[in-house]
C-alpha cells in the first residue's frame, strides 16, 4: 500500500499526459493553421518526453541530470494545461449557439478563467516554491518542567535536495533557522528525493546548523527509496549530525531532561512504532521524531508528549475552500499540516522545504519552524507566522 502511495503522483501525472496527447492529436489533425503545428508538435514532444521519463522513473537511474528532472515535473503541469485549454475551448464553441449578449459575456468569462490557473502555476513555480517563511510555534506541554520553560527547538524537513532545491536555498534556510538561535535543531527525513548523489552536498549544508544540545534527526521514505538510509548515518556522524534509528537520546537542560527518540520511516499498512515503547523514558519529556505524522495516536499512548513529522509537504498543492483545504494529502493521512492535540499529547507537522512531483507549490509555502515549549497552563496553543519572509535568489 505504501508502495502504492508513493506511485499515486507518477500515475495521475501518465494519465493526465496520455489524456492530452490524445487531445493534441486531434487538434493537430484538424488544425489548418500551418503556423500553428510546430507549437502543437512541440507542446505533444513535451509531454510525451515527461511521460516517458515518468514511467521509467529516469530520476532514480540519472539523478544527475537535473534538465531530465525540470522536463519530466513540468509536463503534467503542460498536460494539465492542454486539458483546461481543451474544456474552455469547448465553451467557447459552444457559445457560437447563443443569443449575442449571452454569447459575449461567455467569451468574457472564458478569457478570465482562462488567465487563471496559468498565472496561478507561474506563481508557484517561481515565486512560493521559493519563497521560505519563518515560522513560530508555541507548543503547550503538560507539566513542563520548569527548566524547559522556552526551550526552542528548530525544525527543518523534506529538504529533497535536487534540480528543484540547490544547495543555495538550504544554505538560506539554514542560515534562518540559525537566527532563532535554538537549543536543539532537528531535522525529520527525506533529505533528498532520488539516488543518493545530492546526499553529501545536502549533509554539508545541514552541518552549519547550531543548536546548544546539536543536531538530531531521523530517516524519510526518499531515505529507503534512494537506499541511502546508512549511508546517510554514516556520513551525518562526520558532520556531526546524528541520525536516530530506534534510538533515543537524553539530553539535560538544568534539572530537566528531554528524551529525544528517533524511528526510521513507518510504512503504511504495517504496525506503527514497533518496539518504540523502550525508547520512552520515565520521568523526562519524551519527543519522537517521526516522518509519517501517522504514528501519533500510537505515539500518545506510548507516553510521548510530543512529536514533529513532516511527509506531507502540507499537501503541496493546497486550494482552501469556505474554509476546508482541498490538497492530495488529504487522500491518505489526516495530519497534513499544523498542530494536532491528542488528550496531553502534541504533533506538528511542517510543510517542508523540498518539493516532489512537480516543481510546484501553492498554498503551502515552505517553512522553517521554531517550536517553543511552554507550560500548557500559560498559553493556548496557536500558531504565529513571523514577520519575515525569504525570498531565495
Amino acid at each position: 500500500m505504501d508502495r502504492f502511495w508513493s506511485w499515486l503522483p507518477e500515475i495521475l501525472a501518465a494519465l493526465a499526459g496520455f489524456v492530452a496527447l490524445r487531445r493534441l492529436a486531434a487538434a493537430i489533425g484538424r488544425t489548418a493553421d500551418a503556423r500553428a503545428r510546430p507549437a502543437l508538435w512541440a507542446l505533444a514532444a513535451w509531454i510525451a518526453v515527461g511521460l516517458i521519463l515518468t514511467l521509467s522513473r529516469a530520476a532514480h537511474r540519472w539523478p544527475g541530470w537535473a534538465w531530465l528532472e525540470w522536463i519530466r515535473g513540468t509536463a503534467p503541469l503542460a498536460a494539465g494545461g492542454v486539458l483546461f485549454a481543451h474544456g474552455l475551448f469547448a465553451l467557447w464553441r459552444r457559445s457560437a449557439a447563443c443569443d449575442p449578449r449571452r454569447r459575449s459575456f461567455l467569451r468574457i468569462v472564458a478569457g478570465a478563467v482562462a488567465s487563471g490557473p496559468p498565472a496561478a502555476v507561474a506563481f508557484g513555480i517561481l515565486v512560493e516554491r521559493l519563497g521560505a517563511r519563518r515560522l513560530v510555534v508555541e507548543m503547550p506541554v503538560p507539566e513542563l518542567p520548569e527548566d524547559l520553560e522556552g526551550l526552542r527547538i528548530v525544525q527543518l524537513t523534506d529538504i529533497h535536495l535536487g534540480p528543484f532545491l540547490g544547495a543555495r536555498e538550504l544554505a538560506w534556510a539554514v542560515a534562518m533557522a540559525n537566527e532563532f538561535r535554538p537549543h536543539l535543531a532537528v531535522v525529520t527525513g527525506d533529505l533528498i528525493s532520488a539516488g543518493n548523489g545530492s546526499l553529501q552536498a545536502c549533509l554539508a549544508e545541514l552541518a552549519r546548523l547550531r543548536a546548544e544540545a546539536g543536531v538530531l534527526g531521523c530517516h524519510g521514505n526518499h531515505e529507503i527509496y534512494a537506499g541511502a538510509e546508512a549511508l546517510a548515518t554514516r556520513l551525518g556522524s562526520r558532520w556531526g549530525l546524528c541520525f536516530l534509528r530506534q534510538q533515543s537520546r537524553l539530553l539535560r537542560f538544568g534539572r530537566a531532561a528531554l528524551n529525544v527518540a528517533g524511528v526510521d520511516y513507518q510504512r503504511r499498512g504495517r504496525p506503527y512504532l514497533r518496539d518504540a515503547a523502550e525508547l520512552v523514558h520515565p520521568g523526562a519529556v519524551n519527543l519522537l521524531l517521526s516522518h509519517n505524522p501517522d504514528v501519533f495516536p500510537v505515539a500518545a499512548r506510548l507516553g510521548f508528549q510530543l512529536v514533529l513529522a513532516g511527509h506531507t509537504h502540507g499537501g503541496q498543492v493546497n486550494v482552501e475552500i469556505l474554509g476546508e483545504h482541498l490538497n492530495i494529502a488529504r487522500f491518505w493521512t489526516p495530519f497534513v499540516y499544523g498542530l494536532y492535540v491528542n488528550q496531553r499529547a502534541l504533533l506538528f507537522v511542517s510543510r517542508g522545504l523540498g518539493t516532489v512531483g512537480i516543481p510546484l507549490r501553492l498554498g503551502a509555502p515552505p517553512e522553517i519552524v521554531c517550536l517553543r515549549l511552554r507550560r500548557a497552563a500559560n498559553t493556548a496553543a496557536k500558531r504565529e507566522s513571523d514577520d519575515r519572509c525569504a525570498i531565495w535568489s
